[in-house]
């Protein structure tokens, strides 16, 4: 009788012994992963109740939270809604969280681990709990003009410091109001993202870092990289410029310059003054003597198909460079056409490249995070993205794009007292449909006692108004020389040569 006992006894210790490592594996080993699941609901209901931090750009709260009179405590409001809403995104209890609100999110709610001491502290005294501050690196007068510039032409601008990566603007045109999203009326909130995903204008696309586009002459920076980097070429050499380039395998296709003009003596020019001029013929021709090998190795040097570190705090979508091509595609892709796809941000982390005598910087938009009390727990540290070009390429680079500016396509961009350095693009991109308007540029340029201190570039979706008459140098050139006008103004607040 006691042998069955025992045993029913032993087997009650063995369940009670099992509960509690069990217990104790679900409070300490997988307490984060059961704080971090999105269907635990108290977690969820704990984070919507606390105080969410601010996300700032330049002293100023671009995201905060509010006061309110229910369930939640708290209401996210975007104080200057779509200005930046590319940049914040939105919180949205009924659709969750975008940008910057989803990839900073537990500094934001509070959930960061290294708030947690701080956070117990609160708990104990009372307090209630806070989340932490994120810094942008925008800077809002740059942004305001940026956005100004851009007005209701559908497109976007992007600007970096080039000596660090840092994203002083990130506009994009239309654009939509984060505050709808935000509302804790969820049949409001189902309406207002009912309307913004039907809209035919895509207010919700990010298309300076989610936008891919043919880039048209904008490449042909990347084009004279490639060439200039053989050591075979340099901005003198004499490159083979017909009018019209008959397209090798074809029976009648051909390649001509804008407006049909007329390069050097219409049969050769220099690549300075084809680039000047942007001729279309001369780099389609060189694309072809470069070979697709060496133009693709050095597109993707520049970054074009390759990934962002996982610290980039938006979403992006990737750029792209064919991975096969008979010669008459390689030489529509050396013109930035056929099947190239790039971004605003890429564009201007090419142009950047360029202006950092050859070094291309990861692009950031956090600069730091800091506690609720505003002591700072992190710092972001510039790091190289790449190395697509050596200074001596950038240098005949920066001279080629500074030709563009004082004598080619690109004087709309031209300011006084200070030299920019850039190039148009003109995409052809839908059958019907007018052509893109590009511009790439930095400044100040060519001087190595003033290293360039801003990057920037734009895009105009279809010429925007300009219709099917827009071009690169009349339409998104003047407005990223006011953007360069404002980095300068921003960067140098005392007034006189920046």
């Amino acid at each position: 009788m006691n042998r069955p006992l025992r045993r029913v006894a032993l087997f009650l210790v063995a369940l009670f012994a099992v509960l509690l490592v069990n217990a104790d594996y679900l409070q300490v080993v997988d307490a984060q992963s059961l704080r971090a699941n999105p269907h635990n609901g108290r977690q969820l209901l704990d984070r919507l109740r606390r105080e969410r931090g601010p996300i700032v750009a330049g002293g100023v709260a671009i995201a905060d939270s509010v006061p309110s009179n229910d369930t939640y405590r708290y209401q996210r409001a975007y104080p200057l809604g779509a200005l930046y809403a590319p940049v914040t995104g939105y919180a949205s209890i009924t659709f969750g969280n975008t940008s910057l609100e989803k990839s900073q999110d537990d500094i934001l709610s509070g959930a960061d681990d290294r708030l947690f001491v701080r956070q117990l502290s609160d708990y104990i005294t009372g307090n209630s709990p806070r989340g932490g501050t994120v810094q942008t690196t925008i800077i809002p007068a740059v942004q305001q003009i940026a956005a100004q510039q851009l007005g209701n032409h559908k497109g976007a601008v992007v600007a970096l410091d080039p000596r660090t990566g840092a994203i002083l603007a990130l506009v994009t045109s239309p654009s939509y109001d984060p505050n709808a999203l935000a509302s804790h009326d969820s049949a409001a909130t189902q309406k207002a993202f009912a309307a913004l995903n039907s809209d035919p204008n895509d207010p919700a696309l990010d298309r300076a870092t989610q936008g891919v586009y043919p880039p048209g002459s904008l490449f042909k920076i990347v084009t004279a990289a490639a060439a200039l980097s053989t050591g075979r070429y340099n901005p003198d050499s004499q490159l083979a410029s017909p009018t019209t380039l008959p397209l090798p395998g074809t029976a009648s296709a051909s390649i001509g310059n804008f407006g049909g003009e007329v390069c050097g003596d219409g049969k050769n020019a220099t690549m300075l003054q084809a680039f000047t001029i942007s001729c279309n013929t001369t780099f389609a021709q060189l694309g072809m003597d470069l070979g697709q090998d060496t133009l693709r190795r050095q597109a993707q040097a520049f970054g074009i198909g390759t990934d962002l570190p996982n610290t980039f705090s938006l979403p992006y979508a990737g750029s792209v460079f064919p991975t096969t091509l008979n010669l008459p595609q390689l030489a529509q892709s050396s013109i930035g056409q056929y099947d190239v796809r790039i971004s605003p941000l890429q564009a201007a982390m090419i142009v950047s490249a360029v202006a950092d005598g050859g070094h291309e910087l990861t692009p950031y938009i956090v600069d730091r995070v800091l506690t609720p009390q505003l002591k700072t727990l992190d710092i972001t540290k510039p790091s190289e993205f790449g190395r697509p070009i050596s200074a001596a390429v950038a240098d005949q680079l920066t001279q080629l794009m500074i030709s563009v500016v004082n004598n080619g396509t690109g004087t709309a961009a031209q300011i006084p007292g200070v030299q920019v350095a850039g190039k148009t693009g003109t995409a052809q991109n839908a059958p019907g449909k007018a052509p893109h308007a590009w511009f790439g540029a930095f400044a100040p340029a060519g001087d190595p006692a003033r290293p360039p201190t801003v990057a920037v570039s734009v895009i105009v979706e279809n010429g925007g108004s300009s219709g099917n008459d827009a071009t690169g140098g009349t339409v998104a050139a003047p407005i990223a020389r006011e953007v360069i006008k404002a980095v300068l103004a921003a960067q140098n607040p005392g007034g006189g040569t920046p």
